[in-house]
């Protein structure tokens, strides 16, 4: 696979090393009680964390995609991210800032106000018409996940043909409309435990590989979820020896991007792999 970089900003980043992405949750009910910050200095104290601890990207949510997670108004969402753009923003200018947003308006906000670098978007596009064509007139990277419905009704949309060959083809046609527009960072995210039953995030995790054919950076997030506990049994707070696991092979399959909660585990768990890669 050719070597990937990403244009940050203008500054080309390299991801001949895998990056680790922290999760920086400012919601209420985020499905994993420990990542949910909402005050200035827990806020302020995650961020210290994740790159101290040698994440490269902070990934910022207002607006929890768990499953059969409550509507939030674009208003309460937005507030919720200012808190943390403000702090990102002003303490912590040079930290590459993700946000987690799948509203075309907030994506611009986020990036013309608070100099947010790439934007996460759990809906690939398809819950606002306008988030490809705002992207494309930021000029900023893009991660695009595959889900189906709404976070509050994706489980009931687990029925497909063939996983792996269906998730191709939506990436191959979201990915050929963007560059149509002239936007070529794009980040691809499977998107595990979005509109997949348990087998079926196992199935795809086995293919992932398969991703690789798009030539794009591929971004795996299974950070503590689901899949993991429903699995092993136990609780979101009892799955990071999971986690760890599945991001290891997650690397030796191709991820460039790993977006966890345990910022730590995941940059030894890149640099164990490195050694091993030489």
């Amino acid at each position: 696979m050719k070597h990937q970089t990403l244009n940050i900003k203008g500054e080309l980043i390299s991801l001949e090393e895998p990056l680790v992405m922290g999760i920086l949750n400012v919601t209420p009910d985020s499905f994993y009680e420990g990542s949910r910050k909402q005050t200035e200095t827990d806020i302020r104290n995650r961020i210290e964390e994740i790159l101290q601890e040698g994440g490269r990207i902070i990934d910022l949510g207002g607006y929890s995609s768990r499953p059969d997670a409550q509507d939030v108004s674009p208003e309460e969402e937005m507030e919720r991210l200012c808190l943390a753009l403000r702090i990102l923003r002003d303490e912590y200018p040079k930290a590459m800032v993700s946000v987690d947003t799948f509203r075309a308006d907030i994506a611009r906000r986020c990036v013309e106000e608070y100099g947010a670098a790439i934007i996460n978007d759990i809906s690939g596009g398809e819950l606002d018409a306008a988030m490809f064509p705002t992207i494309a007139d930021l000029h900023i990277p893009y991660i695009i996940m595959h889900m189906r419905g709404t976070p509050k009704t994706m489980q009931q949309h687990c029925d497909y043909q063939n996983l792996t060959a269906d998730i191709l083809l939506y990436f191959s046609k979201k990915i050929e409309q963007l560059h149509l527009m002239g936007v070529n960072d794009v980040i691809i995210d499977p998107g595990f435990g979005f509109s997949k039953t348990l087998e079926q995030n196992y199935e795809l995790m086995r293919h992932l590989a398969d991703f690789s054919l798009f030539e794009k950076p591929l971004l795996v997030g299974i950070s503590r979820k689901s899949m993991i506990y429903k699995l092993l049994g136990g609780t979101p707070a009892e799955s990071l020896n999971g986690t760890t696991v599945l991001n290891t092979y997650a690397l030796l399959n191709g991820a460039n991007i790993l977006r966890v909660h345990d910022v730590k585990a995941a940059v030894e768990a890149v640099r164990i792999f490195k050694q091993l890669s030489h």
